[in-house]
């Protein structure tokens, strides 16, 4: 009842709302919904959203899964999702990695997945070297099986101490946060795709899994195409980090890579929008790691884009991260600055030799664009308003 009488107050999609109120009348809520069920936890700075939506996917070939994949990662959104689907043996929870620990503690997983951790807004989730020692901290209590990427070197910093970790080379790009090591402070170097720190034993572990170009190779030595529909090599590195953990929650590998291939929209992202002549792919991304992510698929075609940036609560209010994106990487390409903060991104987009012109609506700004395929990448907010804007055809 909270959460229809918040999405008819317009206060949101009501995803949190009832977990609030269940919270306050009961601090133990979460603990009460998630005994009785084999848990899995899905954390980190970028991917989560979809890791979760895949990991669910997958993991409904062994029964009902309760999950929160529309993006509520927080704990009352963990109860307001465990609330609606109170029978299902199985739940697949997406963690703001603030609250892991909080979580982990009340729900003693049967997998915790950490996929990586970068720099976020600095003023919203804090610095990354914190949070890779609190989320060591609670990895090193949970007694079931964490997944991890072994190319990260905050995440094998935070899983390494673990009684049980199964490793997965996900070919991650961004390791510019990681330059020197989070245990001992001293350089990391790298030698092709292997890496150790210089004075002390952290090093990069011997992977279980392996992400290849569009394929995977499972501890047996099996490669699997992947076909999925998802884009970029983040979206590989998200499903083989969730075949790895189905695989713990017992679901055979085939029957897990066919379910991942369902998956072809996440809360919106990747959707793309048929406006005024345009189509416009929605993509989002909230960070340097994301962004850069997010670059090399634009980078393969040579369509305009729409970049829009707000800087609300949920955002960061600090917007000094767009001077780490490389947008040098959209030189000669048509760009519109878009969002509440067009004009921040316009100087960031003036340093790094991008012509461009600045329209703060986005919609307006996809409607500027020549007739055809428009790239539209959005922060988080902006996104959000973005999806639900042309979802009502407005």
């Amino acid at each position: 009842m909270s959460s229809k009488l918040s999405q008819k107050m317009g206060l949101g999609a009501g995803g949190m709302i009832g977990g609030r109120i269940a919270l306050k009348l009961d601090p133990q809520a979460l603990a009460h919904l998630t005994s009785g069920r084999r848990v899995a936890l899905v954390t980190g700075t970028n991917g989560k959203t979809t890791s979760t939506m895949m990991l669910s996917r997958a993991v409904s070939a062994l029964g009902e899964v309760a999950t929160n994949h529309g993006g509520a990662n927080m704990p009352d959104g963990h109860v307001t999702a465990l609330s609606k689907q109170q029978e299902a043996p199985y739940a697949v929870l997406e963690v703001d990695e603030g609250y892991f620990p909080e979580v982990v503690r009340a729900s003693n997983p049967s997998v915790a997945v950490l996929l990586n951790l970068s720099r976020d807004q600095l003023d919203r989730v804090g610095e990354v070297r914190t949070i890779e020692r609190n989320l060591r901290e609670a990895l090193n209590t949970v007694t079931g099986v964490v997944v991890a990427s072994c190319d990260d070197i905050m995440v094998t910093s935070a899983a390494r101490d673990c009684a049980r970790v199964i490793w997965v080379s996900t070919g991650t790009g961004w390791h510019n946060d990681a330059a020197s090591c989070p245990r001992c402070g001293d350089p990391i170097r790298w030698q092709g795709e292997h890496w150790h720190c210089t004075n002390c034993d952290l090093a990069r572990p011997k992977p279980d899994w392996v992400t290849g170009d569009g394929f995977l190779i499972t501890p047996r030595g099996e490669r699997v195409e992947l076909s999925l529909r998802l884009p970029g090599k983040f979206n590989m590195a998200n499903a083989v980090m969730a075949a790895a953990a189905a695989a713990e929650m017992g679901v055979a590998v085939p029957d897990a890579v066919q379910r991942l291939r369902t998956v072809s929209n996440v809360a919106g992202r990747y959707r793309t929008i048929q406006r005024s002549g345009r189509r416009a792919r929605l993509l989002l991304s909230k960070n340097p790691a994301g962004w850069s992510e997010t670059l090399t698929v634009v980078r393969e075609s040579a369509h305009p884009a729409v970049l829009a940036i707000n800087a609300h609560e949920a955002d960061g209010r600090d917007l000094s991260w767009l001077w780490d994106v490389p947008f040098e990487q959209l030189q000669g390409r048509r760009v519109i600055a878009s969002g509440e903060r067009a004009t921040d991104l316009a100087v960031r987009l003036t340093y790094a030799e991008v012509e461009h012109t600045i329209i703060p609506d986005p919609l307006e700004a996809i409607d500027a664009m020549p007739v055809g395929d428009v790239e539209v990448i959005a922060n988080y907010t902006a996104f959000r308003d973005l999806n639900a804007r042309s979802a009502d055809g407005e």
